[in-house]
């Protein structure tokens, strides 16, 4: 079973190599969903489920949401794509997120990068 949780997080960047607008300063009101897989629990506190929503959001927030929040992506990494945050996102959680298996970054309504356990290499 799949549950998924999601995120937001305010933050500017600039596209170096892009020709166009994007090219430029600006900002975006992202969300990001969280998908993780496994089997439900039979017994224990997270009897039922595959893992309290409560747990996720412990793992995301100070590893995602507080170092992403109201700062400029690239003193993170040069080329802030949707595709290379959502990279960026994986590789933060996957050493520490059981089940993790996908990670989809919105960068507008209509506009979103996901990666997945079969992009583990591109996210290494």
């Amino acid at each position: 079973m799949q549950i998924r949780k999601q995120f937001h997080f305010e933050a500017a960047h600039v596209l170096p190599n892009h020709p166009g607008k994007c090219g430029r300063l600006h900002g975006h009101s992202y969300r990001f969903e969280v998908a993780i897989e496994g089997p439900l629990h039979g017994s224990g506190p997270a009897s039922g489920m595959v893992m309290d929503f409560d747990e996720i959001a412990a793992s995301v927030e100070p590893r995602i949401v507080e170092r992403l929040d109201h700062t400029s992506l690239n003193d993170l990494m040069p080329n802030p794509t949707a595709e290379q945050i959502a990279i960026w996102i994986w590789n933060e959680l996957a050493p520490n997120l059981g089940g993790l298996q996908e990670v989809v970054v919105w960068e507008t309504p209509t506009a979103c990068a996901i990666v997945g356990t079969g992009d583990v290499e591109l996210a290494r």
